[in-house]
């Protein structure tokens, strides 16, 4: 499953890294890209859409369905 999200308070490479940490958290296997000049984030799992949500967001990282 291919999540497209932005992270509106994603400004550094501590926030790509956390971000990253937090989804291979729950899938190792996760391909994420991240946009961090266009606060875009890309990730390909088979984890469900509002675990990877929640996580986020419990990590500071709410995203948003991105346009």
């Amino acid at each position: 499953m291919k999540h497209d999200w932005q992270i509106p308070n994603l400004s550094c490479g501590h926030c790509v890294a956390a971000v990253t940490r937090t989804v291979h958290a729950l899938d190792a296997q996760a391909k994420v890209d991240i946009d961090l000049p266009a606060r875009r984030v890309q990730v390909e799992s088979d984890v469900e859409t509002a675990r990877i949500v929640a996580a986020l967001t419990a990590e500071g990282y709410a995203p948003k369905q991105a346009n």
